[in-house]
């Protein structure tokens, strides 16, 4: 009754806070009474989504319910706020990596890098880690966690049968906790592969669509080689705290993991095409536009039509995503073709709402004059050098990410920073990209993120396993996300934090 009576006060307390906007709109701006309902209604879906009371796409209806009876936006102009290109590359990739589960094709990918790794636990470990990270680069980090966990486990079982309980209990936790990090810092590497990500680049193109289009080959160029630094980081750590005494090889591990693998038998017509189109569409994601790379020049295959703007990742994605109903399947029992809507059924609707929800939140915050309003009143944090204000809005949102939904802390603080951004005269992305990326780091509690707890469930671990870990990886990701995006985000998307581009006034 206790739990149910701090659920009933956390319900009620985002509407009473709310209340307090909508009677008092003059507290903020007298002249527009607009920026204080929107900022009640955001309080409100902040609250409700920090605590999670309420599920996170009815939280995210609230602009559709509330936004055109304040006169914020009009019903239309909100409803449209929740579908775009954005939208669909989420629905494709996620379509394409439902083909990959449906034909098993990811536990052989899987399987096939692991065989690779070294003859010892940190070899071993090194694998799980970059096969987890790649993986969760195209499809959601919990089905690859999901995945994951069970072959260590049966691998882990066969080690303590050999070596005893004792001496493989610390490396264990080791292995489980790199599973744990490696889907969450490897999701970062790609736009599809956290939804953050996705949040991020719609949200950015409400507030400044006269800016440069953030593509799939732009994002990666800056966050896959800051994936695979936090990755080897976070080996280093795990290695140290787990694996610095540990003397055994894990030949047993690889027999039986050459074993699963030569259960899986050859590799079929279906799996073939499902890693065929997969690849193709990488390939027309990375080279859509033309790349610059210092003295290459890369063109992109959207030139060759008439109109390569009009042409997006969504819509590649959507493209491949088709083809998957199309081709026929010879192992009739798994449906006629490589998709089926069965199966389509299973992408998740309510992250698509969550999407939709933000991107509506973010319209009003501009649409209300609240943006702007904002940033006229942190103007005082102009006298702060760019570094700080940076190391500030990444260490917030990296601890307050432990207690929250990653996506839904973004979609609350993006456009703050977008309205900071402007007012203070920094490029826009020197704030808004590494915001995007800390969201994604949730070491230290298992409620953080769902492969946080997948290893915990596990039952091999404890809670202050993972905070002892998961608080230096915090700090330790902090200051290397505020380093990076110092120093490289002026080079890949020419973010000079001193300086705010015309498309931004």
């Amino acid at each position: 009754m206790k739990f149910y009576g701090i659920r009933r006060l956390l319900f009620l307390s985002a509407p009473v806070a709310a209340s307090v906007f909508f009677i008092f709109p003059e507290i903020l701006d007298p002249r527009h009474p607009q920026v204080a309902y929107t900022a009640g209604i955001a309080v409100w879906m902040a609250l409700w989504w920090m605590t999670e009371v309420v599920p996170l796409a009815v939280t995210a209806l609230l602009p559709v319910a509330l936004f055109p009876f304040f006169g914020i936006m009009s019903g239309k102009a909100v409803a449209e706020t929740y579908f775009n290109h954005l939208i669909f590359l989420f629905i494709g990739g996620f379509l394409m990596a439902l083909a990959m589960e449906k034909w098993n094709f990811h536990r052989r990918l899987a399987l096939f890098l692991l065989r690779r790794t070294g003859l010892h636990a940190a070899g071993m470990l090194a694998g799980f880690m970059f096969v987890t990270a790649f993986l969760s680069m195209w499809i959601s980090n919990t089905a690859t966690a999901m995945m994951m966990v069970p072959i260590l486990l049966s691998i882990t079982a066969k080690l303590e049968d050999l070596y005893g309980a004792a001496r493989v209990e610390g490396p264990e936790k080791g292995f489980l906790l790199g599973i744990a990090y490696a889907a969450s810092v490897g999701g970062i590497a790609t736009l599809i592969g956290t939804p953050p990500n996705l949040s991020f680049a719609r949200i950015f193109k409400i507030y400044f669509p006269e800016a440069p289009e953030i593509t799939f080959a732009r994002w990666m160029m800056f966050a896959l080689p800051l994936s695979v630094f936090l990755l080897i980081v976070i080996f280093l750590v795990l290695y140290f705290i787990y694996f610095r005494r540990t003397r055994f090889d894990v030949r047993a591990g690889r027999r039986m993991l050459d074993e699963e693998y030569r259960k899986l038998g050859p590799m079929s017509y279906e799996e073939k095409w499902v890693a065929f189109l997969f690849g193709l569409l990488v390939i027309l994601w990375l080279f859509r536009r033309p790349l610059d790379l210092g003295p290459v020049h890369v063109p992109g295959w959207s030139e060759w039509f008439a109109r390569p703007s009009y042409i997006t990742d969504g819509n590649v994605a959507v493209l491949v995503a088709v083809l998957l109903f199309l081709i026929p399947a010879r192992r009739k029992e798994k449906g006629p073709f490589l998709m089926d809507w069965a199966t389509a059924r299973r992408i998740p609707w309510g992250i698509i709402l969550l999407f939709g929800g933000g991107f509506a939140l973010a319209s009003g915050f501009k649409e209300s004059g609240l943006s702007a309003y904002i940033g006229e009143s942190l103007s005082g944090l102009g006298n702060w050098h760019p570094l700080w204000i940076l190391l500030l809005t990444v260490a917030t949102i990296t601890f307050l990410t432990e207690l929250t939904s990653n996506t839904a802390t973004v979609e609350t603080f993006l456009p703050v920073l977008a309205s900071i951004s402007v007012a203070l005269h920094i490029h826009p992305l020197f704030l808004m990209i590494p915001a995007t990326i800390a969201g994604s780091f949730a070491f230290m509690l298992p409620v953080a993120t769902p492969p946080n707890a997948i290893v915990f469930g596990s039952g091999k671990l404890r809670v202050r396993d993972m905070v002892r870990t998961g608080f230096w990886l915090n700090v330790t990701g902090i200051l290397v996300l505020t380093v990076f995006a110092y120093f490289f985000l002026k080079w890949v998307f020419d973010a000079d934090p001193h300086v705010l581009p015309p498309w931004a006034h």
